[in-house]
């Protein structure tokens, strides 16, 4: 279960890094023209945080919705998952894919057309002496910079090897119709 919950880790991580890269290069810059064209609508989509199902006890399982909407004129594609770290005691710590995001999600394009949303699950178990989170900083495909919202759902457990956040995050779906 160990090696299992750093591969999935490690996979997000990775996932985080490639998330806009197409691998077609524009010839002076190195960036991927999908890079561009991501990192230019993305910054036209609103995220929203919660409100979540909050896990009233140490042990329970909570969950946050986090959904993103297109306030943009143009279609917008997401490739790939999105990030969440945690920010505590002035340290981040990534949260890692859910193993049914997994591989597939990494290629996984979601398209938003004007006004349309779409959405993610942010699932932790509460923690007793776990990690004091504070923030929780949303960094959507593509974008430049993480968006930061106040963390409320108490501590975060953290995952046998003590360091790891008992926490997940579920590949975008689709919202609405």
């Amino acid at each position: 279960m160990r090696a299992t919950s750093l591969t999935v880790a490690a996979l997000a991580a990775a996932l985080l890094l490639t998330a806009c890269d197409s691998g077609g290069d524009d010839g002076d810059t190195g960036k991927s023209k999908d890079a561009k064209a991501a990192g230019g609508c993305v910054a036209e989509l609103a995220v929203e945080f919660g409100p979540g199902n909050a896990a009233p006890a140490a042990g329970d399982t909570g969950n946050v919705p986090v959904t993103v909407t297109n306030r943009g004129d143009a279609d917008c594609t997401l490739t790939g998952l999105p990030g969440v770290e945690f920010e505590a005691g002035g340290a981040a710590t990534a949260v890692p894919a859910d193993e049914a995001a997994g591989a597939a999600a990494a290629k996984q394009k979601t398209t938003l057309t004007k006004g349309a949303t779409t959405s993610f699950t942010l699932t932790y178990v509460r923690g007793d002496k776990g990690l004091a989170v504070e923030t929780a900083k949303v960094r959507l495909p593509g974008a430049d910079k993480a968006q930061s919202f106040k963390w409320s759902y108490g501590e975060v457990a953290l995952k046998s090897d003590g360091k790891t956040p008992d926490a997940s995050l579920s590949g975008f779906q689709q919202a609405g119709d």
